[in-house]
């Protein structure tokens, strides 16, 4: 018989592991500024369709916090900029908000975040010393009601808040920021809230492509590191880069354990003549790689394994939004409801290797490595696919089955046509920066198969995974931390 502390402890520690391997949250925001989109209700059943979990909206409608009651997506909702004069000045007009537009829908609408204002320092209309006493009310008027632990209030922030950004390394705030700056930070390490930013590698690419190139700003294997000469770190992509610029500003000033929060991020499926990167094929790879990297809490190169939550912008394409062509065409969705792309939200492509479900035939075909590109190219995309992408490489390791032969092309077609299978047998999917190609002949040879129409195998694998140069996968890394806890369990007789 196991002793009683023990069987009460073990448990303790599956949550508390199970907690820590969940892997960032990826949530979507919900614009509306549009006079086509469907109906709140209509909205919250496609959300459900699409099984996503976490939802922005930029004011508190009565009508969508309705739609979502009973749903178990967890709401973001937001007190506009225009009414941070009222939650100000006085607290019975907050407590009025509450009391007519938060308690009568809680809990029954999950409402876990309110943004009291939003990107501040981009407003025409200058309110930033307005948004702290109108956090601090918003906290006095939770407090009331019983709900500060269980709502979290923040603000959200463009990365114009900084002065510098690069390199990350010396990403600083704008001094000019400093009178509201400061006391924020302080709220939010008070009330263990995130700091929010919204974050546009499309912008960076868009206003300079001679300096940023599209592979870097789509998180593309192909994209040639940039180290940062400060700290020695590499980035391969923009996105990191500026997350860790925010972080690094944090750190100046003595606030580094604050948690980042994306709370905007995403990439325009259209734009103008110009704007010739703004496509639904950059838009689809942009947020496949983006939901990939936050599940897998691959981290940035400045907190590696760092676990961050992120929104995409947006659902819906906003035919009302001013500006040039892009800034109406960033939804994943038509006002129809209909796709503009696919894309897939756990992460892991459009198969779970574990159960095989949700499978999406390749009818017929593979994608292998080209033959006419450069050794360097075969061998990013292999070390992309094998890590970031995922792939259980073992296979191609010595004694394996597909590791003869023992050439780059060889082991780049079998990670290369992996990871296509694992990820709906699509153009993108095969793109590999140009070094992928795909194939009606079956690339199988003697012991070593390749997948094909969404066959998910083991047949190659007597060994477990060890793809070269990469970490453990977010799943993986789990289950070692899990199992000796599992042995523990049974030998107390617990399970």
């Amino acid at each position: 018989m196991a002793p009683r502390h023990l069987a009460a402890f073990v448990p303790f520690l599956f949550l508390l592991l199970v907690g820590h391997c969940r892997g960032g949250k990826t949530g979507i925001c919900y614009g509306r500024n549009a006079d086509d989109l469907p109906s709140p209700d209509k909205v919250a059943q496609l959300i459900q369709q699409q099984s996503i979990k976490y939802v922005r909206i930029y004011d508190t409608n009565i009508d969508v916090i309705k739609a979502f009651a009973n749903t178990s997506v967890e709401l973001m909702v937001g007190v506009p900029n225009a009414d941070l004069l009222a939650f100000s000045q006085y607290q019975s007009n907050v407590d009025t908000w509450l009391k007519n537009s938060i308690l009568p829908y809680y809990p029954a609408t999950m409402i876990t975040y309110i943004t009291v204002g939003a990107e501040i320092t981009e407003s025409p209309v200058n309110v930033s010393a307005l948004v702290v006493p109108a956090m601090r009310n918003v906290l006095t008027a939770l407090k009331k009601a019983g709900l500060h632990k269980k709502i979290t209030i923040s603000s959200t922030h463009s990365l114009g808040i900084l002065s510098r950004s690069f390199p990350p390394s010396a990403g600083a705030f704008n001094s000019s920021y400093a009178h509201f700056l400061k006391p924020m930070l302080e709220f939010l390490m008070e009330n263990q809230a995130p700091f929010m930013v919204d974050l546009y590698p499309y912008y960076a690419y868009q206003n300079s492509p001679s300096n940023v190139s599209l592979n870097y700003a789509l998180f593309s294997p192909q994209s040639q590191g940039v180290i940062d000469p400060n700290t020695g770190l590499v980035y391969t992509n923009m996105f990191d880069a500026q997350v860790d610029s925010i972080f690094f500003a944090l750190m100046a000033l003595n606030f580094k354990t604050l948690k980042i929060m994306i709370t905007e991020t995403g990439w325009p499926n259209k734009g103008a003549a110009k704007e010739t990167g703004a496509t639904p094929d950059n838009a689809q790879t942009y947020n496949t790689n983006l939901i990939r990297h936050v599940v897998n809490d691959s981290g940035t190169p400045a907190k590696p394994g760092e676990e961050i939550d992120v929104y995409i912008f947006s659902l819906f394409n906003e035919n009302r939004k001013p500006g040039i062509e892009s800034e109406r065409n960033w939804g994943l969705f038509s006002p129809d409801q209909s796709a503009i792309y696919s894309l897939d939200w756990t992460g892991r492509g459009n198969v779970d290797i574990m159960t095989g479900g949700n499978i999406t035939s390749s009818n017929g075909t593979w994608c292998v490595a080209s033959a006419n590109v450069s050794e360097t190219a075969l061998q990013n995309g292999l070390n992309w696919a094998c890590g970031p992408g995922d792939v259980d490489c073992s296979a191609i390791q010595p004694s394996q089955p597909c590791y003869q032969p023992d050439t780059l092309v060889s082991h780049a077609s079998y990670a290369f046509n992996m990871y296509y299978q694992q990820n709906g047998a699509t153009d993108v999917a095969c793109s590999f920066g140009g070094a992928g190609v795909r194939t009606t002949k079956d690339p199988s040879y003697d012991a070593c198969f390749y997948l094909d129409s969404g066959k998910i195998s083991n047949i190659n694998s007597t060994a477990p995974p060890a793809p070269t140069g990469s970490s453990p996968s977010l799943s993986g890394q789990c289950f070692t931390l899990l199992l000796p806890l599992l042995h523990i369990a049974i030998a107390a007789g617990i399970v």
